[in-house]
C-alpha cells in the first residue's frame, strides 16, 4: 500500500469520527451507527496494514485516539440523557397507572 493510500485511509477515518462526534451532539443515533460501521471497516483495514504502528504516524495515532475518546464521551453523555428521559417516562406511566386505579 502506498504512502498516499495510507494517508487517504487515515483521513477518511478521521473524517468519519469527526462526523460521528458532530452527529452525537445533535442526537442522531441512527446516522452514528451507519458511520460507525464504515469507521470500523476502515479501522480494521488500517490495523491489518499496520499503518499506525509506524513512527511517522505517531501524531495521527494520538489524534485518532483523541477523536475516539471524544466520540465515546459524546455517546456516553447522550446515553445518560436518554436514560434520564426513560426514567421520567416510566415514572409518568406509574403515576397514570396509580391515578387510573384510584378511580
Amino acid at each position: 500500500m502506498s504512502f498516499n493510500e495510507q494517508i487517504n485511509l487515515l483521513d477518511e477515518l478521521q473524517g468519519l469520527l469527526e462526523r460521528q462526534i458532530k452527529l452525537a451532539r445533535q442526537n442522531c443515533i441512527g446516522e452514528i451507527e451507519v458511520l460507525g460501521e464504515r469507521a470500523n471497516c476502515l479501522a480494521a483495514r488500517i490495523a491489518q496494514a499496520g499503518i499506525l504502528e509506524s513512527g511517522e504516524f505517531k501524531n495521527r495515532r494520538q489524534q485518532l485516539r483523541r477523536l475516539y475518546e471524544d466520540l465515546y464521551m459524546s455517546i456516553t453523555a447522550q446515553r445518560a440523557d436518554i436514560s434520564e428521559k426513560l426514567r421520567l417516562v416510566r415514572k409518568g406511566k406509574r403515576t397514570i397507572e396509580a391515578y387510573r386505579n384510584s378511580i
